[in-house]
């Protein structure tokens, strides 16, 4: 993946557990606040909100 491609990768953490579940791409200029998203973890096996981190 070139290094253009990598620097708009975003991770999900689950609020619950902690665990990274979900890459996602952004643009970071546009969109300066941290994205909250509802997703299924498969740990805690249940929809649960999913916090971007670094």
């Amino acid at each position: 993946m070139p290094s253009k491609e990598r620097e708009n990768m975003i991770k999900f953490e689950c609020k619950e557990c902690k665990r990274t579940n979900y890459f996602s791409r952004k643009n970071k200029k546009l969109l300066k606040e941290r994205l909250e998203i509802n997703k299924y973890c498969k740990h805690c096996k249940k929809h649960t909100l999913h916090k971007e981190t670094k």
